[in-house]
């Protein structure tokens, strides 16, 4: 910022805005929209609404939050930075571990003053599914092979020529949810992935199954997944994103212990920033 000081007019919104009428009013003057992910929903209305509108920039590339239709019609540039995989994948294990030793209910308990109060288990054996082997999900693979798990992976374009390389086991869809011990999503949010994951294939997983999802909140039907964690139908969830951000101060999610939640860490990184903002 200290390079456009002086030279253009800016503000930094810190806090979310409440719905689309307040986007439109807050944003109705400026020229430019420097947009963190998919945080801010720039729909065909709203880019409408917003006379003054030339340009947005988006941290990252495919932003399914902009409407590139409508961006297009008012001839409105959309550009990206690019973004660094290593983080999304990295937190991915910290979700992972954080389940399997139970992390948020010992960390609880130690500053209650407590001492070992849980049982957690290894992963070496286990079946680590992945839906989505691209550059996340690669490098999650990876790690998984590296602690002695089998890892299987499905999408829709899987490389099975890449997926041998790395010495993944591909598999159908339903066998992977059937069968794996953990299932991490990495797949790229669009219509083909929007809602994948639904009370069908929950309740396919085995019962003792963690999900995580370090990819996007659509990607998994939100109420079902409360559900099958209120039930108990699978183990846990480890997630960094959902489908409304900031997830709501009441929002189920927060008050089930089987759920490990992240304020959607996967890209906030001093490396990733440095990327975004230099």
């Amino acid at each position: 910022m200290k390079k456009l000081d002086g030279k253009y007019e800016f503000k930094i919104f810190n806090e979310a805005f409440r719905d689309e009428n307040d986007t439109g009013e807050q944003l109705k003057d400026y020229e430019a929209l420097l947009i963190m992910r998919e945080r801010t929903k720039i729909t065909k209305s709203l880019i409408n609404r917003l006379k003054k509108l030339k340009f947005i920039i988006t941290s990252g590339m495919r932003n399914k939050a902009i409407d590139l239709d409508a961006a297009k019609q008012r001839k409105i540039i959309v550009c990206g930075t690019e973004i660094n995989s290593n983080p999304a994948a990295e937190l991915t294990w910290a979700l992972i571990l954080g389940l399997v030793r139970n992390f948020k209910e010992e960390i609880d308990n130690m500053y209650q003053g407590y001492w070992q109060t849980t049982v957690g288990f290894e992963l070496k054996g286990k079946i680590l599914g992945l839906i989505g082997l691209g550059k996340i999900g690669s490098q999650v693979a990876k790690v998984g092979t590296a602690f002695g798990m089998q890892v299987v992976a499905w999408s829709e374009n899987l490389n099975l020529s890449h997926a041998k390389e790395l010495g993944v086991l591909p598999m159908n869809k339903e066998d992977l949810i059937k069968t794996s011990d953990f299932i991490s999503i990495h797949v790229v949010l669009g219509e083909r992935y929007n809602n994948l994951i639904t009370k069908n294939d929950l309740q396919m997983m085995k019962k003792s199954a963690f999900l995580i999802n370090t990819s996007r909140g659509s990607i998994v039907n939100e109420n079902d997944l409360v559900e099958a964690l209120k039930s108990n139908q699978i183990a846990g969830a480890g997630l960094d994103v959902y489908e409304h951000e900031p997830l709501p101060d009441n929002h189920k999610l927060r008050f089930l212990p089987n759920a490990l939640l992240l304020p959607h860490l996967g890209y906030v990184t001093a490396e990733n920033y440095s990327i975004f903002y230099t």
